[in-house]
């Protein structure tokens, strides 16, 4: 009973301080950091032990994989040379660095415990990283490479760790270290995928979400246990079997099934995320009880804490600015290479997180110091969340870093559904079916209102509601009003109970997917970064960005007495008029009359650009 209790109260107190922490503006895992830390001396507050194995198989592999599946194989594909540069070539470059000055601070420390230390504090912490980074808006590319860094780095840490430890018993040669290593990742390698195999052979025969679901919470804990019993690497299997999976869901799952396995994990990652930092700063107390018995002097701890803290930052600078252009290397197809700015972010978002917390425990007992060695990687855990985490969002905002733009999410999501439209309506000319009821003009006029509501997310005539906007209006009154009728039946019981819950589902499911465009509008017309050109064909190439002129109406929708939803201009002949979403079409109309290819937004602060032929943007 007591442990449920504290479970209870574990998990009431993550939810209060996230949510304060939602309301004064500041990340969460430095708020929990904190509030853990007062906690640990509270009287009465029970003593909890950061034991190595819940962290590296109760709270790692579902960690891992939550991650895994929601990072794109193809960004970690595109980024893998920055990727492996920094979870392995970094995490080998701090683990020595760290050990030797760890060393001469303390010498009777002994080379094996000391980088031993250097291997528990050289992984930055996905979660940690992630947090921040995306709260505070840091540019896709840098989060994309903090991710997969953060995936991959603490399979090299505990192996090195491994391996120092090993090292204190025996003499272990650079060959075998090597072995080991390449042993680890490619048996996790090997087990991920194996892995990845069974489980999309069975997803491909089941149909029941809830049955895939249950497998999807088995995988994480199977990938990692099966690595870990051949002597291989069980993050990195977590990691490829997540990837994999991830990348595949689409193919091997159904609708259903990815909807619920998406909302589960997010779940899963909150939860632990949170409960993760909060654990950590619950360890403050206990680690300064057990410092205050070395024999070393309260200076000496002090300073090879305070300096530990020190070279895991400037260790990672050291290491990303001479390898800049391997690092953030130039964008594809436009040359630009990124400014030094961003390589110092990617330097800076450097934090620690339980992982560093639990491997430390890991040192043997009988190690020399060992409780100097566990106060270290606290300090270096706690301080990265707090002097890095609190000052990032500064950092960024003073060297101007822009963060994703709304407007290109919105570009390339109308662009995306324009493409699939278009591939779908082929597909539906091709099917030879006896339509008497009409059902492919209304998937048409179906297809038609979601690419308009995709479309007007970018920008309208000022105060004029588009036809989304209305469509949302008037839908989530009926189905308010729906759904209080059925509330009504229900409470007759004239109707099985599995029959209204049904029905209450289809239409919790339909409010859920009706696009609020006035929220995104908002959104977007907050961003003023700048956009960057996308993928051009030859008609976008020949019609260069102009600034559109035009008195601000469409003279065709003024002559038929109707309003228009947002006006384009040819690019051709200069010619303004109404949208598709607009009542009359004019501009796609001009195309059909002119043939003129490329058209240009004529809203304040727009500058895409839209090829009919090809149905791209730029």
């Amino acid at each position: 009973m007591e442990i449920a209790v504290l479970l209870v109260v574990l998990a009431v107190g993550v939810l209060a301080v996230t949510a304060v922490a939602e309301q004064i503006g500041i990340p969460a895992p430095l708020v929990l950091i904190v509030a853990g830390v007062a906690a640990s001396y509270v009287p009465g507050v029970p003593e909890i032990t950061l034991e190595p194995e819940v962290v590296l198989l109760g709270l790692l592999p579902p960690l891992l994989y939550a991650t895994a599946i929601q990072t794109s194989l193809v960004d970690f594909n595109a980024n893998r040379r920055s990727i492996l540069l920094l979870s392995v070539g970094l995490i080998i470059f701090t683990t020595a660095g760290i050990g030797v000055l760890v060393h001469l601070l303390v010498p009777s420390v002994g080379w094996p415990a000391a980088f031993a230390i250097g291997a528990v504090v050289a992984p930055p912490d996905a979660v940690a990283a992630t947090a921040v980074g995306r709260r505070i808006g840091l540019p896709r590319r840098i989060v994309t490479i903090l991710e997969g860094e953060s995936l991959l780095n603490d399979a090299t840490a505990l192996v090195s760790l491994r391996t120092a430890i090993a090292a204190s018993g025996a003499a272990i040669s650079f060959e075998e270290v090597g072995l080991d290593f390449v042993v680890a990742a490619g048996g996790g390698v090997a087990v991920g995928a194996v892995i990845f195999l069974v489980v999309a052979q069975l997803r491909k025969r089941l149909d029941d979400p809830l049955m895939d679901t249950a497998i999807s919470l088995i995988v994480p804990f199977a990938a990692y246990i099966a690595a870990e019993e051949l002597e291989a690497s069980g993050v990195i299997a977590v990691v490829v079997a997540g990837l994999l999976l991830g990348h595949k869901a689409p193919v091997i799952q159904t609708a259903q099934s990815r909807i619920a396995e998406r909302i589960n994990w997010r779940t899963i990652a909150f939860v632990l995320e949170n409960v993760v930092f909060l654990l950590i700063g619950l360890q403050a107390a206990r680690l300064f009880d057990d410092v205050g018995n070395s024999d070393l002097g309260g200076g000496r701890i002090a300073a090879v804490c305070v300096l530990s803290l020190v070279g895991v930052i400037v260790l990672r600078l050291v290491w990303v600015f001479p390898a800049r252009y391997l690092l953030v290397r130039p964008r594809a197809g436009t040359g630009e290479v990124p400014p030094a700015s961003y390589t110092f972010l990617l330097g800076w978002a450097g934090m620690r997180g339980v992982v560093t917390l639990a491997a430390a425990f890991i040192i043997p007992e009988e190690t020399r110091h060992r409780e100097v060695l566990l106060l270290i990687a606290f300090t270096v855990v706690a301080g990265t969340l707090l002097i890095q985490g609190l000052s990032l969002p500064w950092l960024a905002r003073q060297l101007d870093v822009p963060s994703p733009d709304p407007m290109d999410d919105a570009l390339a999501r109308a662009t995306l559904l324009q493409q699939a439209s278009k591939a779908g309506l082929h597909e539906l000319e091709q099917l030879e079916t006896d339509d008497l009821h009409g059902v492919a003009d209304s998937i048409r006029q179906r297809l038609d209102q979601r690419n308009f509501a995709a479309w007007e997310r970018l920008g309208t005539t000022a105060d004029e509601e588009t036809p989304s906007e209305l469509y949302s209006r008037l839908r989530l009154s009926m189905i308010e009003a729906e759904r209080s009728r059925v509330l009504e039946v229900r409470s007759s019981g004239s109707v099985p109970s599995e029959v209204v819950a049904e029905v209450l589902s289809m239409l919790d499911i339909e409010e859920s997917m009706l696009d609020r465009a006035g929220q995104s509008r908002a959104e977007l017309r907050s961003s003023t970064s700048v956009r960057r050109p996308g993928e051009e064909c030859e008609h976008l190439e020949a019609a260069p960005h102009v600034e559109t002129g035009g008195d601000g109406t469409c003279a065709a929708c003024v002559a038929d007495g109707t309003r228009w939803v947002a006006l384009r201009e040819c690019l051709a002949c200069g010619h303004v008029a109404c949208c598709d979403s607009s009542p009359k079409r004019h501009a796609t109309a001009h195309f059909h009359d002119s043939a003129h290819p490329v058209m240009q937004s004529a809203e304040p602060g727009e500058d895409w650009r839209w090829c009919y032929v090809h149905h791209i943007t730029a």
